[in-house]
């Protein structure tokens, strides 16, 4: 409500009067799934050498902690897994917690301090109101030239992700909530739970193709290909471990890849003996078959499926 009024009547002898009250109407601009996003872990602090080591003894002794546990029960895959994600997870918690952005940088001590003044004496408004503008915009000015700084040493050094991050921040985009979609009729679908079935069915058949009309002849091969099928060994885990890329986003596991390579054997003991477990029993565990999809909107109509192209995480 912005403004009220009353207007008088014609009628002198009532004392009703009419009231004219001007309204603003704010929308919903969010949409909310009503699920909890997995947090994203610090792992800057194991660049320190310190820090570093210090997680890696923890890892360990959770680690060692965790194998007595297993031994003295008879456990399944799924067990073991969750036993080394929860390991992992609850180090990297525990040494850096999670990320904490500052939502404005832009206010400091100083507004507090002329607010108070503001109060005290009324009289000198308009004086203080101009310092408020002045100092905002001279905070604000030494923020943008402290971002630009940064992003030329990103530059300079090549750490794109950090290039990236904060040129997305001088440039104050954010990814934007998802629109309404359509159905196959063209009619917009504005509950959540009927949007959700649509994005579910335009995978199936996106992902499930059927079957072609005509199989191609395609001869056997005449020796067969020597294909490895034996229990990876620990230092094919090894190598694999210290090629995973750094700085890229977690999967459905929600482990850093960081964390894996902060202390390599013992997430090369750990991965041994979970795939020691999978070839025996001949199942992996649900998280590994399962991904996330990203949708990135191109250009055009974004209630149109055809106007989205899917990552695939």
């Amino acid at each position: 409500m912005e403004d009220v009024r009353t207007r008088r009547g014609a009628d002198m002898a009532s004392d009703h009067h009419l009231v004219v009250a001007k309204m603003k109407l704010k929308l919903k601009n969010i949409w909310t799934t009503g699920q909890t996003a997995l947090p994203r872990f610090n792992i800057a602090f194991l660049k320190d050498a310190d820090k570093l080591n210090e997680f890696k003894i923890a890892l360990n002794n959770r680690f060692q902690a965790l194998q007595d546990l297993l031994k003295e029960e008879e456990t399944t895959m799924e067990d073991e897994w969750g036993g080394y994600q929860r390991s992992i997870n609850s180090n990297v918690s525990r040494g850096s917690g999670p990320i904490k952005e500052r939502r404005n940088t832009k206010t400091t001590n100083i507004n507090s301090r002329i607010r108070a003044e503001k109060i005290i004496a009324q009289a000198e408004y308009i004086k203080v109101n101009k310092q408020v503008k002045e100092s905002n915009k001279a905070n604000k000015k030494k923020c943008v030239e402290e971002l630009a700084t940064t992003t030329e040493k990103a530059s300079r050094v090549r750490n794109m992700k950090q290039l990236y991050d904060t040129t997305k921040k001088l440039a104050e985009k954010y990814s934007k909530p998802e629109r309404p979609v359509k159905d196959k009729e063209g009619r917009p679908i504005t509950e959540t739970q009927e949007q959700r079935n649509r994005w579910v069915e335009y995978f199936e058949g996106l992902l499930n193709r059927p079957a072609p009309m005509n199989t191609p002849n395609i001869e056997a091969a005449h020796t067969s290909l020597p294909t490895d099928v034996n229990l990876p060994t620990t230092e094919e885990i090894r190598m694999a471990i210290r090629q995973i890329k750094s700085g890229k986003a977690a999967g459905p596991g929600n482990i850093p890849a960081e964390a894996l390579k902060s202390n390599v054997e013992v997430t090369t003991n750990m991965l041994h003996l979970l795939f020691r477990k999978i070839w025996k029993e001949g199942q992996v565990s649900m998280d590994w078959k399962e991904g996330l999809l990203n949708n990135i909107s191109k250009k055009g109509d974004q209630s149109k499926f055809e106007n989205y192209t899917t990552d695939h995480l």
